[in-house]
């Protein structure tokens, strides 16, 4: 059995069944903490060059030219968590491009968690693209456009992720919630670790407008700005060893027991009231036998 390490400040019952979880996958528990940057957390694995991390480790770009894109990958893998990174997305014309920031396990039957940024004509508004794959199944996609302008500073992208529920967020605002309802027979990713995955790539043949509007090249190199990434978190070793889990100090509900409160989930009516664009619980003819079972729940 693999140690895991964890620090919480809670003895709620569903701490205790997040614990009990771990048990059953193989992990033990006991007390650790860790915090890095980029040079620590993430490795550049394509790009040739065009991803850079600047500033002693605090940021990292990537960019986009005709020739190739560019992405990293987190050094971890996880089991549950609560991720936080900073984006600044590639300003004025981005149409066709492709910002992503994701958690994948890979493998046929692989689970995810999408976060993808579709870019637009200048002075129109990107698209928040949102996925969830478990055991290889997807098309769960939700779109939104966003509240304000998310190239002219940096935002933060938040998943939370564990046994209860999957929340997306933006600076603290939720956008989505996907809830574990495997007692009616719909997969949850929770048995297999993800890295966290970001890159910047050409898919003008379906990114903008339905593939309509092409990348314009004379604007490259289109480029994307990380920092402050941060993942309270269930870390699984590369290697044969310890994983070891993180629980920030603060007197918040940790991340292993964390739900959307009354006014987090008046926030996520308030979002998807007003700037979802595409839910895929309402699109008829995408699912003529009926919608998938979470969208009745």
């Amino acid at each position: 059995m693999a140690s895991c390490f964890c620090t919480t400040k809670s003895n709620a019952k569903s701490v205790v069944e997040f614990f009990t979880l771990l048990l059953v996958l193989g992990f033990s528990c006991t007390d650790l903490s860790f915090a890095g940057n980029i040079n620590q957390d993430f490795d550049i694995t394509w790009g040739d060059g065009r991803a850079k991390v600047l500033n002693n480790g605090k940021l990292l770009t990537l960019s986009l030219d005709k020739a190739s894109g560019s992405g990293v990958q987190s050094k971890h893998e996880y089991l549950f968590g609560k991720m936080d990174l900073q984006l600044k997305l590639v300003p004025g014309n981005s149409a066709g491009t492709v910002t992503t920031y994701y958690l994948s396990s890979g493998g046929l039957n692989h689970d995810e968690i999408d976060f993808e940024f579709l870019g637009n004509l200048s002075g129109e508004p990107y698209t928040v693209h949102t996925n969830v794959y478990a055991q290889g199944k997807g098309e769960r996609e939700q779109q939104f456009h966003l509240w304000f302008d998310p190239t002219a500073d940096f935002h933060t992208y938040s998943v939370l992720w564990n046994p209860q529920t999957i929340v997306f967020s933006v600076d603290n605002t939720p956008l989505r919630e996907f809830k574990n309802l495997e007692k009616l027979g719909v997969p949850f990713p929770k048995s297999q670790p993800m890295k966290l995955y970001s890159s910047i790539w050409n898919a003008d043949q379906w990114a903008t407008r339905g593939g309509l509007i092409k990348t314009d090249w004379t604007q490259a190199p289109f480029v994307a700005s990380y920092r402050n990434f941060n993942a309270d978190a269930c870390v699984v070793p590369n290697a044969p060893g310890a994983a070891y889990c993180t629980s920030s100090d603060s007197d918040t509900t940790p991340w292993e027991s964390q739900k959307l409160d009354i006014i987090s989930e008046e926030k996520l009516k308030w979002v998807q009231r007003n700037y979802m664009i595409y839910n895929y619980c309402n699109d008829a003819d995408r699912f003529p036998q009926g919608f998938p079972l979470e969208c009745y729940a």
